[in-house]
């Protein structure tokens, strides 16, 4: 063979080697995952996370491949403090690193900041916590949410009042939050549909511990039922003094409110309080006991609280949707999104309207029984 004949296929064998290795190169596909995992709502925000994260292990695990190359899932995981204005720099930050979709934030406040900014960049992004009813009315067209919002939470509360407990009259106590004053007012809303009168509107904050003052004034109105907007951190205390005051109200709260932090914070006075959450109990979920057996193992028993489930499912549906597409470009995927149709952990056929909101979200009612949660029903009708 003539030398240069012999140098020239040795060239073309190096060349289709490479390319070889080229093609083969993994695809890195992103996401990008947002909670308040320090402070008083850390233990809600860090099981979020955790959700994510075994997800993306799972992911991992199955050795998954688009056009022809393996997929390395990744993760960014940010810590946004409940905070909107830190909730703003994250969504930049995911923006910036050009994740392939947000799961979260956790709080509803924090996913209002994020909503518009990810919409403008085109990036999905799932709410697997953030429960405001008015964050699928903000006309985007890249959101999604994998739990059913405060609406469903509200008519199944007066439903209940009005139907079990034969209430009359109601009234509302918020921390001001997006969260709970969407929660407060949707309620509020649904009472007076089914004839309850609201006889008391209160006001607290999220950093609140005393609310002597407002169940003073509650006291004297005589309200039947009372219906806290906000989480777990306020809601133990208000128990707790809604029991010394000597109150015959009951008090209902929502998803935020009814983690499973509450009875350890409220102590005997948890009896006091009736939750009504979006889904279902864990062990209720269509492939709940595996996975929180699967979860517990990897985090401990002890870390779970409430929206985990939904967070790994908010993160299937997003992989399962860039599978689907045979690309993580958003533009490619975001239409997968919309025809979503996955069975997940937290639920079968999970779908989404096209405001991006769960089709016929479950909610499940429950009360406290020797400091245990207890479900009651699961309301479908209401959602």
């Amino acid at each position: 063979m003539h030398r240069t004949t012999h140098w020239m296929y040795v060239a073309i064998a190096a060349l289709s080697a490479f390319a070889s290795v080229a093609i083969a190169a993994p695809l890195n596909v992103t996401f990008g995952t947002s909670a308040a995992a320090t402070g008083p709502r850390g233990p809600v925000g860090q099981d979020f996370n955790n959700g994510v994260i075994l997800a993306v292990e799972d992911l991992n695990r199955q050795h998954l491949r688009i056009g022809g190359r393996d997929v390395v899932w990744k993760l960014i995981v940010e810590d946004d403090q409940g905070d909107p204005r830190q909730a703003a720099v994250v969504a930049q930050k995911f923006i910036d690193s050009r994740v392939a979709g947000v799961i979260g934030p956790d709080s509803s406040g924090a996913s209002y900041a994020t909503v518009r900014l990810l919409d403008a960049a085109g990036i999905p992004m799932i709410a697997a916590a953030s429960t405001d009813t008015r964050l699928a009315n903000m006309g985007s067209k890249t959101f999604f949410r994998v739990i059913g919002d405060d609406a469903g939470v509200a008519a199944a509360m007066a439903n209940y009042l009005e139907k079990d407990l034969h209430v009359h009259t109601v009234a509302t106590i918020d921390d001001r939050t997006a969260y709970g004053q969407g929660l407060a007012d949707a309620f509020a809303r649904a009472a007076k549909a089914r004839g309850m009168r609201v006889v008391g509107r209160e006001y607290t904050n999220d950093k609140a511990t005393d609310f002597s003052a407002i169940l003073t004034r509650l006291r004297g109105m005589q309200p039947e039922a009372i219906v806290y907007g906000g989480t777990f951190a306020q809601a133990a205390p208000l128990l707790r003094q809604v029991e010394q005051l000597g109150l015959k109200s009951v008090v209902l709260g929502g998803d935020g409110a009814c983690v499973l932090g509450l009875a350890r914070m409220a102590g005997p006075a948890v009896r006091r309080m009736v939750c009504v959450d979006s889904g279902l109990p864990v062990d209720r979920m269509p492939a709940g006991v595996d996975w929180k057996r699967r979860y517990d193992s990897r985090f401990g028993a002890e870390a779970f609280q409430a929206y985990s489930p939904y967070s790994y499912d908010a993160t299937m549906v997003l992989a399962h949707a860039i599978m689907r597409a045979g690309s993580s470009d958003p533009a490619k995927s975001l239409p997968m999104l919309r025809s979503t149709d996955y069975n997940g952990v937290s639920r079968e056929h999970l779908r989404f309207l096209p405001n991006g909101n769960l089709v016929h979200p479950d909610v499940t009612i429950s009360v406290y029984r020797e400091g245990v949660k207890v479900p009651l029903r699961i309301d479908s009708e209401a959602a």
